[in-house]
């Protein structure tokens, strides 16, 4: 950290100007005066100047002190001035007469001092609005090394002493690329109901000589993207099984963490590698999605330049609409549901990512054709898919710009030059399949446990590569099997993030992972009827609270109402099943 400023907070002050402090700022003859009776009042107080200053001038010995003439603090007094008087104008503090004749740039030095010691902590929540010659309270990171813009930083606030947060100056105004006042006011509003240890989060806000900066929690260290070229040294210095151990965490707290927003009707909306961000202590965690995001700053100047890793790692229908007869019918459990095409077919063990009947159409032609209805969750499905392949393929040590290679490589033609080669996910179907293939055969030939959750956790993703978006699993159905994946192949005892948002999901109790040959099945036993006798949770696991904060909702939305009836029935199940009263189902009215 740089040179960190002292902050002048109350209690700071107060444990400050005691009686032997000022009597260290006077000369012997002006500390005998401390305790003389006050020369206003004519005799009708007994008070004295040291009574005063330690009752009511504090602040303005400590900016007297400061300019080097703590003497005048008797005169001050003398005409009753005190620091409830404080901030004093510009054009007002002649009338102190600190000087023997008028002197402009000492009362500008006085003006300036004076806010120093009348701050305005920034507080959880918080929007602060500041005048221009006021100061804020926070301690700028100016290390070298660190990737710095004009628009971020990374900063300390004083009143909360080792936490960093990172700072984003917002374009406020009228002009292009700017968001009005109130536009401005909208996002901090929104984005303060949006809270998550893996989602770099709204703290608070504030205005300050025509800027507005909105402070940030876990400012970012590295971000996948860089991660997938080079390892940082915080992941390198780990012992090979606890590295593999986290990388599969890492994959579980970004679905848990996509099943928290998906829960509350949100989306992210831009996941890819370059979002995906950590700091030195290897947490990981997703940008903010609010428009107030880095990536929305810089964007807001130029909106021409192609975003060749947006394009990447996008779900084919935000560039081209799949052509398939059923792109109307909306999302459903597909992990689940996938039992009725199975029960059709011949062959329920081969291996396929759904093309929906997309083949040959050109997403470059259809770049400015946004698909109607398009589903926002069943895009971040799609992009975090991707984003879990390129994790699982550092894990097994392959290069990402091989994968990239690997995807392009049916483009490749004789002869150089020409247009850069498409290596984007949705157009690459077949070649994702045999990457994939390649890395299940790698991992089943390694010994680490962790090593048998590779080959699982490639058939969750082939499901959220569907083309056909609601073919594609929700949030809480691919962190159900995720969670089954670590516990269960990888044998990790506590994965991190365990989390319930939404309600109880007993279909994964039929769900059935299973890997024949080099080719991938997911499969689910089949019951008639329309529910299952006797349906329990086969891995049930208790909520925690230990790695979440949410900050509560407005109290009178019916969301919240509903999410607050879905806790309670979660606790009062947890109650139950600890009480060993586990064969019978909880009861669930309706609400």
């Amino acid at each position: 950290m740089s040179t960190v400023a002292m902050w002048w907070d109350p209690s700071r002050i107060e444990a400050t100007v005691t009686r032997q402090f000022v009597c260290s700022q006077l000369l012997p003859d002006e500390i005998k005066r401390l305790d003389l009776p006050l020369g206003f009042g004519d005799g009708l107080t007994d008070g004295t100047y040291w009574e005063w200053i330690d009752e009511k001038a504090k602040r303005i010995f400590l900016i007297l002190s400061d300019l080097g003439v703590p003497d005048q603090i008797f005169g001050l007094i003398d005409d009753s001035w005190d620091d409830d008087d404080l901030p004093i104008p510009l054009d007002q503090i002649e009338r102190l007469a600190l000087t023997a004749t008028r002197d402009d740039k000492f009362d500008r030095r006085f003006y300036a001092r004076q806010f120093h010691y009348l701050l305005k902590f920034v507080e959880k929540g918080d929007h602060v609005v500041y005048d221009d010659p006021e100061v804020v309270p926070l301690n700028v990171d100016k290390r070298p090394g660190l990737n710095l813009n004009s628009a971020v930083d990374r900063v300390e606030l004083p009143n909360r002493p080792g936490e960093f947060f990172s700072r984003r100056r917002i374009p406020v105004g009228p002009g292009p690329g700017y968001l009005t006042g109130e536009e401005f006011i909208y996002e901090i509003n929104k984005a303060k109901n949006i809270e998550n240890v893996h989602l770099a989060s709204f703290f608070a806000s504030y205005t300050h000589q025509g800027f507005a900066y909105v402070l940030f929690t876990l400012p970012s260290d590295f971000s996948l993207k860089s991660l997938l070229v080079t390892m940082p040294s915080s992941l390198k210095s780990l012992a090979k099984q606890d590295r593999r151990r986290l990388l599969m965490n890492w994959i579980h707290c970004l679905v848990d963490s996509l099943c928290y927003l998906h829960s509350r009707g949100l989306s992210h909306g831009n996941i890819k590698p370059s979002t995906i961000l950590f700091n030195s202590d290897n947490h990981i965690f997703y940008s903010d999605i609010s428009r107030l995001s880095v990536e929305a700053i810089a964007n807001s100047s130029d909106k021409s330049t192609f975003d060749k890793e947006s394009y990447d790692y996008a779900a084919p229908e935000q560039w081209y609409r799949p052509s398939t007869s059923h792109s109307s019918i909306h999302r459903k459990s597909t992990l689940i549901a996938s039992s009725a095409s199975a029960s059709t077919s011949s062959d329920n063990s081969s291996f396929s990512i759904s093309r929906g009947g997309s083949e040959g159409v050109n997403p470059a032609s259809m770049l400015h054709s946004p698909t109607p209805a398009l589903n926002p969750q069943a895009v971040d499905i799609f992009s975090l898919g991707c984003v879990i392949l390129e994790l699982l393929s550092f894990l097994m040590k392959r290069q990402t710009r091989n994968f990239a290679s690997h995807r392009a490589a049916k483009h490749k033609s004789a002869g150089r030059g020409g247009a850069v080669l498409d290596s984007s996910f949705h157009k690459n179907i077949g070649q994702v399949e045999t990457w994939m293939t390649g890395l299940a055969k790698e991992a089943s030939k390694k010994d680490d446990q962790v090593f048998r959750g590779v080959a699982p956790m490639l058939q969750v993703v082939a499901r959220m590569l569907s083309v056909v978006p609601h073919e594609r699993p929700t949030a809480q159905e691919v962190e159900q099997c995720t969670y089954r994946i670590l516990t269960e192949n990888c044998q990790i005892a506590e994965p991190h993030c365990v989390h319930q948002y939404g309600g109880w999901d007993f279909g994964f109790s039929n769900l059935n992972i299973s890997r024949g040959g080099d080719a991938f099945n997911i499969s689910t036993k089949r019951h008639s009827g329309s529910a299952r006798p006797g349906s329990r949770l086969t891995s049930y696991r208790p909520m925690s609270s230990s790695s979440i904060q949410e900050r509560d909702m407005d109290g009178g939305s019916s969301s919240q109402a509903m999410q607050n009836v879905r806790m309670n029935k979660v606790r009062n199940w947890q109650a139950h099943m600890y009480s060993g009263n586990s064969d019978s189902s909880p009861h669930t009215n309706s609400m």
